[in-house]
């Protein structure tokens, strides 16, 4: 029974230690990656839920809008268009 408790003492902060260090380290790997790239050539305008695993969505690539489907089997563009100008509301530039 004593070598169990030992055990237990020893590994379980062990496991912790592990979580925690994988936990921080992918934090910091996701971080690098967005920040790595600088200024990017696409965004992401909206997003709109039609059903469980799929979505429309429209992206800004290079001065255009385009309309994605999108669902568990791929993408599907599904139409392009000029990016319009937004009404710049109150507070928020963007």
């Amino acid at each position: 029974m004593g070598i169990y408790v030992l055990k237990l003492l020893l590994l379980l902060p062990l496991l912790a230690g592990l979580i925690w260090g994988s936990l921080w380290l992918a934090r910091k790997a996701q971080g690098g990656m967005a920040a790595r790239g600088g200024t990017t050539s696409a965004r992401l305008v909206e997003t709109t839920m039609l059903a469980p695993g799929m979505r429309l969505a429209v992206i800004e690539f290079h001065g255009r809008e385009i309309l994605v489907g999108t669902s568990k089997q791929g993408l599907v563009r599904l139409a392009e268009a000029d990016v319009r100008e937004r009404p710049m509301i109150e507070g928020n530039p963007s």
